[in-house]
């Protein structure tokens, strides 16, 4: 197994480093403090392929690997961790549109979500059916060429401020098998948008609550058959896992950059913090564990790309160490810096705050850690 990045990956590596450095890094404390979704700096994004990584070259995306993404968010995520996540999450809209709807639904939507010129939200969690997504109840009754659309989702990103929703709705039964996806315009008559909620992280884009209210649907623009969305959904969550993951990554790097330039800067008792034994150790183990949960994200990338049959399961070891091991380093670069990594100066606070949420979305880490134990407890199973 080759370990290196190729040269593309490194040219998409620098792109990556180069919009972070100049674009979010430092607007980014701005963005948090002021709640501000950075609208135009998404656009500039687009102009440069970020809206669309994976989506497939044949409807005007990169056409990268899951592996390429993950490199490419790990890389922004340094700049503004709220802001690339919200990326990822509109890389998974268009790429769900692109890939499951008609070409009439593409035509619609298709260039304005690559570009950048039109944001996506993914509407999948409900008030009742946060981890236990297949008991979803917002509902889509058929009628005629339309669907009704009825029911409500709740910690939307983006919500009230995005231009299309990818919508997972009940079409059928009960379980996953009832599920169906429609991708629609955010303003459709009967769409209801709640506050903003007031969060502890994730401040530069917005999150609400969005009520359906005999919502008409063209069925044109049903994602796939109708049974199907759930099916869509988790295949689109394996690779949200990477995503996500990939920023709890990113974040915690340049926490690391941040407390090894703090130590090297400041001396304490009359020597250089980075000369004190105790502190090398914090520094040894967060370097350590930022290596094994970078390897673990790309290797489960890779499994997602060749369609490994145990590629889920890698997707949520790789979820479930990577952000807790990020928030680790996050919340351990902030003691290194002491009383002045708690305070709004420092950028460690807000990695801090940022990277807490990444255990609790796509899958909390108890939901990954099920995932995982059942398929080694599988009967039969063989080593992963």
């Amino acid at each position: 197994m080759n370990f290196e990045l190729s040269d593309e990956q490194r040219a998409f590596a620098a792109l990556a480093d180069d919009f972070a450095r100049n674009d979010l890094e430092p607007h980014a404390a701005d963005w948090d403090r002021d709640h501000h979704f950075p609208v135009e700096t998404l656009h500039k994004a687009g102009g440069l392929g970020l809206c669309a990584l994976y989506t497939p070259e044949s409807a005007g995306g990169l056409g990268l690997s899951r592996l390429d993404a993950s490199i490419i968010f790990e890389r922004l995520a340094m700049g503004c961790t709220s802001t690339t996540a919200f990326l990822t999450i509109h890389n998974m809209v268009t790429w769900m549109v692109a890939s499951a709807g008609s070409e009439e639904t593409w035509a619609r939507w298709g260039e304005g979500l690559v570009s950048g010129r039109q944001l996506g939200s993914y509407c999948l969690t409900e008030p009742n059916a946060g981890s236990d997504a297949a008991a979803l109840r917002t509902s889509a009754r058929r009628d005629g060429d339309q669907y009704e659309l009825n029911g409500s989702k709740m910690f939307i990103s983006g919500a009230g401020s995005t231009q299309v929703l990818v919508v997972m709705a009940r079409t059928g039964g009960e379980g996953a098998g009832g599920i169906s996806a429609f991708a629609l315009d955010a303003d459709s008559p009967g769409i209801v948008y709640g506050r903003p909620e007031d969060k502890m992280g994730w401040n530069s884009q917005p999150t609400r609550t969005v009520t359906f209210e005999r919502v008409r649907v063209p069925a044109g623009q049903r994602l796939g058959a109708e049974g199907e969305g759930f099916k869509l959904a988790m295949k689109g969550l394996d690779g949200g896992r990477i995503n996500i993951a990939s920023c709890s990554v990113g974040t915690a790097q340049q926490a690391l950059n941040k407390a090894r330039q703090y130590l090297q800067e400041r001396s304490q008792f009359g020597r250089k913090l980075a000369e004190f034994q105790a502190l090398q150790f914090s520094i040894a183990d967060m370097a350590t564990e930022l290596v094994a949960a970078r390897q673990l994200v790309r290797l489960a990338a890779s499994r997602l790309d060749v369609g490994h049959p145990d590629a889920t399961t890698y997707c949520a070891m790789a979820k479930r160490f990577a952000t807790d091991a990020g928030f680790r380093v996050c919340d351990q670069a902030l003691q290194l810096y002491g009383g002045y990594g708690y305070i709004r100066e420092y950028p460690l606070e807000r990695y801090l705050r940022d990277t807490r949420v990444h255990r609790i979305l796509e899958g909390t880490n108890e939901i990954m850690r099920l995932l995982i134990a059942r398929r080694v407890l599988a009967e039969g199973s063989g080593e992963l």
